[in-house]
C-alpha cells in the first residue's frame, strides 16, 4: 500500500483482528448468510485488512456488501452448481452468491482437481465481488501448490487511446509457496491502481498521481490532482509511453478468461454479474516439491538482498511487505480511519449487534 493511502498514525483507531472478525460475522449473519459462510466471508475481508490491503478490507467493501444485500444484489443462501466439466476443469454457476464465499469454494474445487490431475481450473459465472484476489490464490499455498485467481472487476478502464471503458479493473493474483521466506503473493488490478484506491483517496483527501485516471472525456490526467467528479481508470502503465498497452492487453485477457470462457460476455457485453477464474498447479506434477521450495527461498532471499539504488532503503518482492504488515498488525491491531469506526457504530447499533471494536 502506497504511503499516501495509509491512515495517519495520529488519527488511526487500532482494532484487534479477532474483534473485527467477530463483528463482521455478526453483520453477515444479520444479512441472512448461514454461519459457516459468514465465517468464510469474514475471513476474506479481515485477511485483506491484516495484510494491509485496505482497498479490499472492511473499510471500503463491507458497507457496499451490506447495501447490496439490502437491494437484493447478493443471494445470501446460494446453491452453486457445476454446469459444464471435464476431469481437471469446470464451469460453476455461483447462483448470485457472495464472492467471498463462492470464490473460496471454486478455488477449493481447483485444488482438489490439481491433487489428481496436476492442474485444476474453474471458471465461475453469475457471481458477485470476491474481495482480495490474493486470498483465493493463496489458498493453494496451504496445499503446496501455486494458485492463480482473477475476476472481472468494475467496468471502468479505458483501452489505450480509448475514450470510454472497455474492460474492468480485473485483478490478477498469483501465490507461490516458499519454505522460510515470505511467500510470493502478487495481487494487482490491470488498471493503473485499484479502483478502490481512488475511493480511498477521496476519503483521505489526498491527490492522485499522474497517469492514474482520465477526465470525463477519457483524456489521461498527467499531473497530480484531486479526484474529479467524473473520471475513468487508465490501464496499468497509465500512458502508451509508459507501457499501458501491457496493462490494457492483460485486462482484456481477464475479460476473456472470466467472461467469455464463462459464457457471460466480455467488456460492455457482460451479463449476469461478476465472473471469476481460478487455477491450481500441483508443483509435484512438474518437479520435486522440496527442491522447488528451497529454490524459491534462495531466489526470494537474493531479491530482497539486492543492493538498493541510492535513496532507496531496500528491495522488496510481492508478498513481502504484506507479510511484514501481517506480523505488525497481529501484534498491535489493525489501524482504521475514525470514519470507518463511526460507520461500524452506526451499523452495529442499527442491527442490534454487540459493540466490541473499541473500549468506549
Amino acid at each position: 500500500m502506497l504511503e499516501r493511502f495509509h491512515v495517519p498514525s495520529d488519527e488511526a483507531v487500532h482494532v484487534n483482528k479477532d474483534d473485527m472478525h467477530a463483528t463482521v460475522v455478526d453483520i453477515f449473519l444479520k444479512m441472512g448468510m448461514p454461519p459457516d459462510e459468514a465465517e468464510v466471508a469474514s475471513d476474506v475481508l479481515v485477511y485483506a485488512d491484516i495484510r494491509g490491503i485496505e482497498t479490499h478490507g472492511v473499510s471500503n467493501m463491507l458497507r457496499n456488501y451490506v447495501k447490496s444485500f439490502g437491494e437484493g444484489g447478493i443471494n445470501p443462501t446460494p446453491n452453486p452448481k457445476i454446469v459444464r466439466e471435464m476431469p481437471a476443469a469446470a464451469t460453476l454457476d455461483c447462483d448470485g452468491g457472495h464472492g467471498l464465499v463462492v470464490g473460496p469454494m471454486a478455488m477449493e474445487m481447483a485444488i482438489e482437481r490439481a491433487k489428481v490431475y496436476g492442474i485444476g481450473t474453474i471458471t465461475a459465472n453469475n457471481g458477485r465481488h470476491f474481495g482480495a484476489a490474493a486470498y483465493h490464490a493463496a489458498m493453494a499455498i496451504d496445499h503446496d501448490m501455486i494458485g492463480l485467481a482473477m475476476t472481472s472487476g468494475g467496468m471502468s478502464v479505458v483501452p489505450v487511446d480509448g475514450s470510454k471503458p472497455m474492460f474492468g479493473l480485473n485483478p490478477i493474483a498469483i501465490a507461490i509457496p516458499t519454505r522460510h521466506e515470505a511467500p510470493f503473493i502478487f495481487d494487482a488490478s490491470m488498471s493503473s491502481v485499484a479502483g478502490n484506491k481512488i475511493v480511498l483517496a477521496k476519503r483521505l483527501g489526498v491527490p492522485v498521481a499522474p497517469g492514474w485516471i482520465t477526465g470525463a472525456d477519457g483524456v489521461p490526467i498527467t499531473e497530480e490532482s484531486e479526484v474529479p467528479e467524473n473520471y475513468f481508470m487508465l490501464p496499468s502503465g497509465g500512458t502508451r509511453e509508459n507501457g499501458s498497452h501491457k496493462g490494457s492487453s492483460l485486462g482484456i485477457w481477464v475479460e476473456i478468461m472470466c467472461g467469455l470462457l464463462g459464457a457471460t460476455g466480455a467488456g460492455p457485453n457482460r451479463e449476469g454479474g461478476a465472473s471469476h477464474h481460478f487455477i491450481a498447479y500441483n508443483i509435484e506434477a512438474f518437479t520435486d516439491l522440496e527442491g522447488f521450495k528451497d529454490d524459491m527461498d534462495t531466489y526470494m532471499k537474493e531479491i530482497r538482498e539486492t543492493p538498493p539504488i541510492p535513496g532507496a532503503d531496500r528491495v522488496l518482492y510481492a508478498g513481502l511487505p504484506e507479510h511484514e504488515e501481517e506480523i505488525e498488525r497481529n501484534e498491535n491491531g489493525i489501524p482504521y480511519h475514525p470514519e470507518v469506526i463511526d460507520w461500524f457504530r452506526g451499523i452495529t447499533g442499527e442491527l442490534n449487534i454487540d459493540w466490541r471494536l473499541t473500549s468506549d
